[in-house]
């Protein structure tokens, strides 16, 4: 999710541009990281505001005041209490630890979010599917993702609401406080009248969320960038505000989420943003609601079984001229949170030179902590990165590192197995790292394998095997500057790593031409398998050159293909035989158009799942039904 913030920074820097404004950005809306210490409490008001008018100065090129500017394999889940027969669930990073999504299934019911709007399907039997209850939101509220937890619904999303500061209405600077993030619990014990029992109101952006044994913990981030012209700015005017209302009771009055002296901080001499962890239980025994809130930000979040990590870059950049660039190299800034039931304990902070892609290039095993990052930058022109591993202890102390890999690329991918890691990097050539984490002093190189093109996605088959998903590449040529190469259509593999220091690609599928697309490229949550039942399911936009551009003398390695296709491939997939496609399930009704608006179209599949022996294809549009044996229609239900 993009933060409101870059909108900000992006308007900031178009004004200096007009009024030789120079804005020096020396990091994300935290500042500067954290030393490996404990983070900091502020020991008086005074101090708090000072540090947020300070930050706002820092980072914007403005103060308040006088100065201001005024312009795993998804989990087979067998037979419950219900009889539900047995289900797909959503595929997560971390057995055991829930995501949010857009998409939820129990084995009896499916729970779809399509046009701001929450869909409860009865699923199984699957002739029998239909819609059988339906939860509009509005006064500017709109679902985002979902949790389901027995007979009780998570929905989370953003309220449209935006608290006025206090103070005097007439000399706040209208920008807005950041948005506010919406969590309703619903009973759900009878699916067609699912009935509101809690709603608790958030002043920020939402990021993610985990469900851990019925407690949920969401991260979120504020950005109150409305700057008071008063001079008696109070903490309450900047600490996050919150509101929890339980039905049947009178609506609480919004109340800052904690005091000052509760608030850790990063960087004491100036901040500009929260990061707040909102936790709560799902059952009807501990009715808190637990907020943590640290004056950063968050980019990434991993959690284990365990604990929680919020990871923030520091980047250093220049936005203006007449300052000289920033000095030193991007790092990570990591806070590590452990469980304790519906509640959060903050632990203690760290920092790590380099960036991460992604939550899969975090992890936790045997009480450390291990992060793959990329320090320096990738260009056609030259590059001076580096791809790393570090390794801390459960105290987040460095124990161990292995510096160095693949100079000039960044990491495409990285999955974490045990005592294992896998890390593809790419620029011209795709590099599989194996690596041997079983010391966590001495993590090594155990093989290496180079091939064309990349993985955007790993995922365990079993200890010995991977499924790569990414997409086939070619070198650039020397009239195109050479030094890079052009991707092209989707790749879909599976990497042999039983004898470690020497990897293979085992099996491989192609699809299509330069242009096609899959969600499962950027979101985990789309992607399917089943090794058991030799499944294998991703979404896919398929762009096809014609015969006649493929003959063409003309032909270069960066023509795009047409849209012709949108829907899922499905795949039995095995060792044996690799990928054989069984058939495609799309919910086009009028054929795919070359200006095709994959994101945003109704009718794009973007998430699978089986129940019993039925696969389900889920889209805004509808959920079809098809036999997993063949694929033959089995019942179609419209979401309307």
């Amino acid at each position: 999710m993009k933060k409101p913030i870059t909108l900000i920074l992006i308007l900031l820097v178009l004004v200096g541009a007009g009024a030789g404004l120079a804005v020096y950005y020396t990091g994300g809306p935290g500042g500067a990281g954290a030393s490996g210490a404990s983070l900091q409490r502020f020991s008086s008001a005074e101090e708090f505001v000072a540090a947020f008018r300070n930050g706002q100065k820092r980072q914007y090129g403005y103060a308040s005041g006088g100065d201001m500017l005024k312009s795993a394999s998804p989990a087979t889940e067998a037979d419950g209490a219900g009889g539900a027969p047995e289900h797909s669930s959503t595929n997560v990073q971390v057995e055991g630890v829930d995501e949010a999504d857009i998409v939820k299934n129990d084995g009896d019911y499916i729970y779809v979010i399509a046009d701001s709007t929450l869909f409860i399907v009865t699923a199984y039997p699957a002739q029998d599917a239909r819609v059988v209850s339906r939860i509009e939101f509005d006064e500017g509220g709109s679902p985002g993702e979902m949790f389901v937890d027995g007979d009780t619904l998570v929905v989370i999303g953003s309220s449209g609401y935006s608290p006025e500061p206090s103070g005097d209405e007439a000399e706040v600077v209208p920008y807005p406080r950041g948005g506010g993030t919406l969590i309703e619990l619903y009973d759900i014990s009878d699916r067609e009248k699912p009935a509101l029992i809690r709603t608790v109101e958030y002043e920020g952006t939402y990021s993610t969320a985990r469900m851990i044994d019925g407690n949920v913990h969401m991260v979120l981030d504020t950005y109150p960038y409305h700057i008071l012209e008063q001079e008696d700015l109070e903490p309450a005017d900047i600490i996050p505000r919150f509101r929890d209302t339980w039905t049947g009771a009178r609506s609480a009055d919004f109340a800052p989420a904690c005091g000052f002296r509760d608030v850790r901080v990063v960087d004491p001499e100036g901040f500009t943003s929260f990061l707040s962890i909102v936790s709560f239980s799902t059952g009807g025994g501990d009715v808190s609601l637990n907020k943590k809130v640290i004056a950063g930000y968050s980019d990434t979040v991993y959690a284990s079984p365990d604990s929680i990590y919020v990871a923030s870059a520091d980047w250093p950049v220049y936005v203006g001229w007449g300052v000289p660039e920033a000095e030193g190299e991007s790092r990570t800034t990591i806070h590590k949170f452990s469980f304790d039931g519906p509640a959060t304990r903050y632990v203690t902070s760290t920092e790590i030179p380099g960036t991460i892609l992604n939550q899969f290039s975090m992890d936790e095993s045997g009480g450390y902590f291990r992060i793959a990052t990329t320090r320096g930058f990738v260009s056609r022109e030259g590059s001076d990165s580096t791809n790393n591993v570090y390794i801390l202890d459960p105290g987040m102390k460095l124990v161990g590192r292995l510096e160095g890999l693949a100079r000039g690329e960044r990491i495409y991918s990285v999955r974490f197995m045990g005592d294992r890691a896998y890390m593809v990097t790419f620029k011209k050539v795709d590099p599989l790292f194996v690596l041997d984490l079983a010391d966590p002093a001495n993590p090594r190189v155990l093989g290496e394998l180079k091939i064309p093109g990349y993985s955007d996605y790993l995922h365990p088959y079993d200890e010995n095997h991977v499924i790569g998903v990414g997409k086939n590449t070619v070198e650039a040529s020397p009239e195109d500057g050479g030094n890079f190469a052009w991707y092209q259509g989707m790749k879909i593999a599976i990497f042999d790593v039983t004898d470690v220091a020497n990897p293979r690609e085992m099996h491989k599928v192609e699809i299509g031409d330069r242009g096609t697309d899959s969600y499962a490229l950027y979101d985990h949550r789309a992607f399917l398998f089943d090794r058991e039942k030799n499944l294998l399911v991703v979404p896919v936009l398929l762009a096809e050159l014609t015969g006649e551009q493929k003959a063409s003398p003309e032909r270069r390695s960066d023509d795009y293909g047409t849209y012709t296709f949108q829907g899922a491939y499905v795949y039995d997939v095995s060792l044996d035989g690799g990928f054989h496609l069984k058939g495609r399930v799309t919910h086009s009704s009028g054929g795919v158009e070359p200006d095709y608006g994959y994101y945003g179209e109704p009718e794009s599949v973007s998430r699978s799942l089986w129940i019993a022996d039925n696969l389900y294809t889920v889209s805004g549009a509808r959920i079809k039904v098809n036999t997993l044996s063949t694929l033959a229609d089995v019942a179609t239900v419209e979401l309307k």
